[in-house]
């Protein structure tokens, strides 16, 4: 094979416009430590964002449901709900169910946070939230996402749903986290999901108990209730202080 013809199916094999997807392998060592630090610096810029939220509620879902669709409107009850609790709304910060969950706790005077994702298409943080921040990658956002939060809340949704339920409910299962419920609403939307569920605990890959930690419901004040009794049992928050030296502002 002539050297042209090795050049052009390189090209064919990686376009430059995946480039960003790191197809090549490895990268040099500065590559690869400055990718470190910016890693570094987004987890920072997080913990500083985050730190005097308060404890959170997070809602996934879809961002492609507008407003008059029952997911929207089901989300916007929930974010009300969470509210009521005293506790702090936190979505991924775009719109259809995360704008919607925002909204709800907007609109009741509750706390609202986005927690927003940098996307090659400019996934705009939507207009319901106090406080917002945009982050670089998937693996940082999910980070944080849970780490706020004392209860997670799965609506109906797609592959990055699906991938932040799964990450969320294996941390539950193998008890990195313990005591954190999960909800997920729309029982008919995930009925192929429960049954697929069956089908694992028949086969042994799951175990019974395994679904002990998720409520299927529909009803928004069952996903409240339920999220109510163990925040009560849990709820240890120590008060954060500010430090000016920090530049924490008061």
């Amino acid at each position: 094979m002539s050297q042209e013809i090795k050049k052009g199916y390189r090209k064919r094999i990686i376009p430059a416009s995946h480039k960003n997807y790191n197809l090549e392998g490895p990268k040099t060592r500065i590559h690869e430590l400055k990718f470190a630090f910016d890693i570094f610096v987004q987890f920072i810029k997080g913990f500083r964002t985050l730190h005097f939220v308060g404890p959170c509620i997070t809602v996934f879902g879809s961002a492609r449901f507008k407003e008059d669709h029952p997911f929207y409107i089901k989300a916007r009850q929930i974010g009300k709900g969470i509210a009521s609790l005293g506790l702090t709304t936190m979505t991924g910060g775009g719109p259809g169910i995360m704008e919607a969950a925002n909204r709800g706790a907007f609109e009741a005077g509750g706390k609202s946070i986005g927690c927003n994702i940098k996307l090659p298409f400019e996934q705009q943080p939507n207009p319901y939230t106090q406080v917002s921040l945009t982050i670089n990658y998937f693996f940082i956002r999910k980070v944080l996402m849970v780490k706020y939060s004392y209860a997670f809340i799965i609506m109906p949704g797609g592959f990055g749903t699906m991938d932040e339920f799964f990450e969320t409910l294996t941390l539950v299962q193998t008890k990195v986290i313990n005591d954190f419920p999960i909800v997920v609403m729309g029982q008919a939307y995930y009925k192929p999901l429960i049954d697929w569920m069956e089908q694992m605990i028949d086969n042994g890959t799951i175990s019974e108990e395994d679904k002990k930690f998720i409520l299927f419901t529909d009803d928004e004040d069952e996903a409240i209730e339920h999220i109510s009794k163990y925040v009560q049992h849990n709820y240890k928050v120590k008060p954060r202080k500010r430090l000016w030296w920090l530049l924490e502002k008061v």
